[in-house]
């Protein structure tokens, strides 16, 4: 059976889409629709249920779904085991990473990786941090970047980059440089990142330890991660808690401003998620180690102890 034909069904299923899958496989929309049509022959069964505004899979698409994962779950442990063989460090290192680290870190140090070993492709999977926690638990991915954690036993979460959470506000703002008090942040008009995002999970956690629900917020809008947020901010729609990561640029141009939230502190941690059920195999062990190195001063390392236990449930 043609694995490119189960990655198309499990990346459509994931993402409900034709097109988005196509954009994760780096592949047109027609070879993604092609790649289902000829499993659904091969199968004899429909797989995918069209005819809806949402794609969504049938039945039997269920079940070969889950098959799927699993197929192509052995077929990169084989890849990896092969890879590990030898003297020279090759094959495909594929990372998932969530918006923040996947926009403004992940992109150089893939890079950098890649022209010291110019035998390993790299590939990079941005999404929120609860989707690319998911994708790590489907054995989808072997490493993922994320802003936040879940407690989960087939799961390990290793800190890799120190961060900071700062509330963005338009340049010029009456509230740029401020130090707010929690009933201003709880006054002023608010735009939030979609659930599962890490930066709206720490900051949701933060407020919590000061009395302060979601639910006590002035939401002005919901704006999938931190580009769209990012953008209404720079409109005027609203203040929005952001990574400095995603916002010292537009910062330096003086395009936007930040301000603090008085008792509200939300440093926090990127982590290197992986399963719990095996040692990393060795691309993914070399590039974390590069990772670190090149980072220096702002690489977390994993013998780093938590400030904060990790709690139950998803993130978000």
């Amino acid at each position: 059976m043609d694995t490119k034909q189960l990655a198309a069904l499990v990346a459509v299923v994931d993402r409900s889409s034709f097109s988005q899958a196509a954009e994760q496989l780096g592949v047109t929309q027609p070879a993604v629709s092609l790649a289902i049509r000829s499993l659904e022959k091969r199968l004899g069964c429909q797989l995918i249920d069209r005819s809806g505004r949402v794609v969504e899979p049938t039945e039997a698409g269920q079940v070969a779904y889950r098959h799927a994962q699993r197929i192509l779950g052995a077929e990169r442990d084989l890849m990896r085991s092969l890879e590990d063989e030898g003297d020279v460090l090759a094959g495909h290192l594929v990372v998932g990473a969530s918006t923040g680290p996947g926009e403004r870190i992940l992109p150089s140090l893939l890079g950098a990786f890649h022209r010291e070993n110019p035998d390993v492709t790299v590939s990079l999977r941005v999404d929120d941090t609860e989707t690319i926690v998911d994708r790590v638990l489907d054995r989808q991915l072997e490493v993922g970047i994320v802003g936040a954690e879940r407690a989960h036993r087939s799961l390990v979460f290793e800190p890799f980059l120190r961060d900071e959470v700062v509330l963005a506000v338009p340049a010029g703002h009456a509230l740029a440089g401020r130090q707010l008090t929690v009933d201003e942040l709880v006054a002023a008009p608010l735009v939030v990142q979609q659930e599962g995002a890490g930066v709206r999970t720490v900051v949701e956690r933060e407020l919590r330890g000061l009395g302060v629900r979601a639910r006590d917020l002035n939401v002005v809008a919901e704006l999938g991660l931190q580009e769209s947020a990012k953008s209404a901010v720079e409109a005027g729609l609203g203040l929005t808690f952001l990574s400095r990561l995603a916002v010292e640029h537009e910062v330096a141009e003086g395009r936007l401003a930040t301000a603090s939230v008085k008792g509200l502190e939300p440093n926090r941690l990127f982590y290197a998620v992986r399963s719990a059920a095996r040692p990393p195999g060795r691309l993914v062990a070399t590039f974390l180690d590069f990772a670190r190195q090149t980072l220096g001063e702002r690489a977390a390392f994993p013998d780093e102890v938590r400030e904060r236990p990790v709690r139950g449930g998803r993130v978000g």
